[in-house]
């Protein structure tokens, strides 16, 4: 990022705007877990997922952004698709199990995994004293929310466990992404996994889920819809020009906004019981994140 990029201020507008979209992509959770009362896992995944790719490959003709990868390219995306593949499988499968509060809270920790991955796996990327802190107070989060899991029923823990993991899977995702986004298009990047993976979706729910769509109304087409086209397309767009325009850095101070979102609608919209626990991980995980993301005038980082 360059300096001016990165000391260019955010009008208020923008900031609310870019508020507006980290409780958009909060909700997501949320809608997840709505559309697994009707839809398949891998199904729902796979509906996500396709109905997201055809709105991007029309953005990037209408934007002109070229979608001709090379045979090394490709193979690049084989291998993401497949890491994608697995860490969403994961993650549907952990929220059909537990609440969409803590699938909220847990998977925003991937920056936590990031930064831990990062620090063995990228060169560049050292682990410092704001980021230890912020890393402590993110896990001791998910520690709480595991406390909690352990006290309701055997299926919710192994859900935050799955939830975990997926969690893990996402991390090296976005590692492996650091390491090759330098000979892509940031749409491709997003596009091809979506497109490698939504056949495999389709397959694996016709074989395992045991009835692809069990039961279609209204509230589980709008949550289709959410996923697709206002986290996936609309936010997903959006998200990026504002990266393009401001930096990643003066948008990383909105980050926290996400988990407490995810949070507050579970409640409101699903009825997931508010529990000490849970206000006590909402505090240690959005700490963690404002930690991490602080940045003061005297410091580099």
């Amino acid at each position: 990022m360059s300096t001016e990029l990165a000391s260019k201020e955010l009008p208020f507008s923008t900031s609310m705007f870019a508020v507006f979209l980290c409780m958009l992509f909060g909700a997501n959770p949320v809608a997840v877990k709505t559309t697994l009362t009707g839809i398949g896992i891998f199904t729902s995944a796979g509906i996500r997922f396709g109905i997201a790719a055809v709105v991007l490959s029309c953005w990037a003709g209408l934007t002109g952004v070229s979608l001709t990868l090379s045979p090394k390219q490709l193979r690049q995306m084989g291998v993401l698709g497949l890491i994608f593949f697995v860490q969403i499988s994961l993650f549907y499968f952990g929220l059909n199990r537990t609440t969409a509060s803590h699938g909220a809270l847990i998977g925003n920790t991937v920056p936590f995994v990031v930064m831990l991955l990062a620090h063995f796996l990228l060169p560049d990327d050292r682990i410092n004293t704001k980021k230890v802190l912020g890393l402590l107070l993110g896990f001791a989060g998910v520690c709480l929310l595991f406390r909690e899991s352990l006290n309701l029923t055997a299926e919710a823990f192994s859900g935050d466990c799955l939830l975990f993991l997926a969690v893990l899977v996402w991390g090296c995702n976005v590692i492996y992404v650091k390491k090759i986004i330098a000979e892509f298009e940031p749409l491709q990047i997003t596009l091809f996994p979506m497109i490698f993976t939504v056949p495999l979706y389709l397959l694996a729910g016709y074989l395992l889920d045991g009835g692809m769509v069990r039961e279609i109304n209204p509230v589980v087409i709008q949550a289709v819809l959410y996923q697709s086209l206002v986290t996936a397309s609309f936010g997903f767009v959006m998200w990026n020009t504002l990266i393009q325009r401001y930096g990643a850095t003066n948008l990383h101070c909105f980050l926290f906004l996400m988990p407490v979102s995810g949070v507050v609608l579970g409640v409101l919209l699903l009825g997931d019981p508010i529990t000490h626990s849970l206000i006590g991980s909402i505090i240690l995980v959005t700490g963690g994140l404002i930690v991490v993301n602080w940045k003061s005038s005297s410091s580099p980082d």
